[in-house]
């Protein structure tokens, strides 16, 4: 059911928010990733609030002071939502509002990002752009963590 996750989140999205500044690929990109957790035994986090509410804290956190931005990259918590109701997840309570097998592996997930994030510079807008364009990380910042 891929192509169903994609094309009907992507025409809800069209039909009620009726933007040109959402970005419609995040939006079917949101709706069908949860579908990726079956090939680690899932379904997982994604198909949780608690994963939503992550993606989206995150994307808060990573625009702040870029509406724009925000605008754009908020299609990704909206096709994880979307593909909950879709999915009929709701219905099937104990996968619906478990928080995730071992919250303490999230945990050391989330400090291995900030660390990353540090360690590379990820903070700086022109770091995070080059990232997200091309999915390299810069030289002169590799060279610096083999040295440390």
């Amino acid at each position: 059911m891929f192509v169903w996750f994609a094309a009907a989140s992507f025409w809800i999205v069209v039909m009620v928010f009726d933007s040109p500044a959402i970005d419609y690929r995040l939006v079917m990109i949101g709706g069908v990733a949860p579908v990726f957790e079956a090939a680690v035994g899932g379904p997982w986090i994604l198909h949780t609030l608690l994963g939503c509410a992550a993606v989206f804290a995150v994307i808060v956190v990573a625009t702040r002071g870029r509406r724009l931005a925000a605008r754009r990259a908020i299609g990704l918590p909206i096709g994880l939502l979307l593909h909950l109701v879709l999915d009929g997840t709701w219905m099937n309570r104990s996968e619906f509002d478990h928080v995730a097998t071992s919250v303490v592996l999230e945990i050391v997930g989330v400090a291995m990002a900030i660390f990353a994030i540090r360690r590379f510079e990820l903070a700086r807008p022109d770091r995070r752009r080059e990232f997200m364009r091309t999915g390299r990380l810069g030289r002169d910042v590799m060279r610096r963590a083999k040295a440390s």
